[in-house]
C-alpha cells in the first residue's frame, strides 16, 4: 500500500485468500479488507506514524489479525507489516499474511479432544459418575474452602451394595452392570445438589457432603439408602431386581486428612454390614 493506504500490489495468493480477481483491488483503499473497528482508525494511524519519528509498535512484528473476504467473511490470519520506505517521493508499506484457518481448526479439535480426555479421566465409564480421582479432587477443593473460611462443616461417606457378588453369580455381570447404573442414577437424584457421589471401584461408592454436619450427612445418606432399596432394575425375563446399600459416614474435621476421614467412614460401613446391612452408621 502507499501512504494514502491504497493497494498498489497484491499477489495471487492474496487474491485467492481474499476472493478478488486479478487487478480488482489495485488502487482500492485497504480499509475494504480490514475489520470495521480497525478500518475506522487505520488511515489516521498510518499518517501519524509517517509524521512521527517514533518507532512503531506494530511494524515488523507478527500478530494475529483478520481480513475481510469479498463475501464479507472474516478470515483469521497472521500478519507481519513492514515500512518499505520512500520510492519516487511516495512512502510504501507491505505485509506478509498467513492463513491460519487450518491451524485454528486443528487447535479447536485438539482442545475438544483434550477436554474429552480430561472428562474421561475423571469419569467412570459404566455409571458416568465421577471416579475416585475426581472424588479426591473435589474433596480437596471442599477441604480448601473450609480451610480458607476457617469454619464450616464437611462430611464424607462410603457406600457399598449388599451381597453384590451374589447378584453377579446368579444373574451374570450384565445384570450386575445394570444394577450399578440404576444405583448411580439414584445417587445422582437422591442427594443434595451440592453433594458429590462417585464410584470408587466395584460396588463401592464415595459420598461427599459439603456444608453438612455428621447428623445432616447421616440424614442425607439415609435418604439415599432408602431410595436405592426402592429402585427397581428390570431383568431380561421381565421381572425386577431390588438391591440394598450399607453406608458409613464420618466428619472431615478442619485439619484432618481425607484418608483419615474415609477410614472412619469405612469402619462405620463395616459396622453397618455387621449389624445386618441396609443401614447407615455414623462414625463415633
Amino acid at each position: 500500500i502507499d501512504e494514502q493506504c491504497r493497494i498498489r500490489y497484491i499477489n495471487g495468493a492474496m487474491q485467492a485468500l481474499s476472493g478478488y480477481a486479478s487487478g480488482e483491488l489495485l488502487g482500492q483503499a485497504l480499509n475494504g479488507l480490514l475489520p470495521d473497528a480497525v478500518a475506522a482508525q487505520h488511515d489516521n494511524l498510518v499518517m501519524a506514524y509517517i509524521r512521527s519519528s517514533r518507532t512503531s509498535s506494530v511494524l515488523g512484528k507478527i500478530r494475529e489479525f483478520a481480513i475481510r473476504h469479498r463475501d464479507a467473511r472474516m478470515i483469521p490470519i497472521e500478519m507481519k507489516a513492514m515500512d518499505l520506505g520512500m520510492v519516487d517521493g511516495m512512502r510504501y508499506f507491505g505485509a506478509f499474511l498467513l492463513d491460519v484457518r487450518e491451524r485454528r481448526e486443528l487447535a479447536q479439535k485438539n482442545a475438544s479432544l483434550l477436554a474429552q480426555l480430561e472428562q474421561q479421566a475423571l469419569c467412570d465409564a459404566l455409571t458416568s459418575l465421577p471416579n475416585r480421582r475426581a472424588y479426591e479432587a473435589q474433596a480437596g477443593q471442599a477441604m480448601a474452602r473450609v480451610a480458607r473460611s476457617g469454619s464450616g462443616a464437611l462430611a464424607v461417606g462410603v457406600a457399598d451394595l449388599d451381597h453384590f457378588k451374589r447378584i453377579n453369580d446368579r444373574h451374570g455381570h450384565a445384570v450386575g452392570d445394570a444394577v450399578l447404573r440404576t444405583v448411580a442414577q439414584v445417587l445422582r437424584e437422591a442427594g443434595r445438589v451440592t453433594d458429590v457421589c462417585a464410584r470408587l471401584g466395584g460396588e463401592e461408592f464415595g459420598l461427599l457432603f459439603p456444608d453438612a454436619t455428621l447428623a445432616q450427612a447421616h440424614k442425607v445418606a439415609e435418604r439415599i439408602r432408602a431410595a436405592v432399596a426402592a429402585a427397581p432394575t428390570p431383568l431380561p425375563d421381565g421381572t425386577v431386581l431390588h438391591v440394598t446399600m450399607s453406608i458409613g459416614v464420618a466428619s472431615l474435621a478442619l485439619g484432618a486428612t481425607l484418608d483419615a476421614a474415609m477410614s472412619d467412614a469405612d469402619r462405620a460401613l463395616y459396622q453397618a454390614k455387621h449389624q445386618g446391612r441396609n443401614q447407615v452408621v455414623a462414625a463415633a
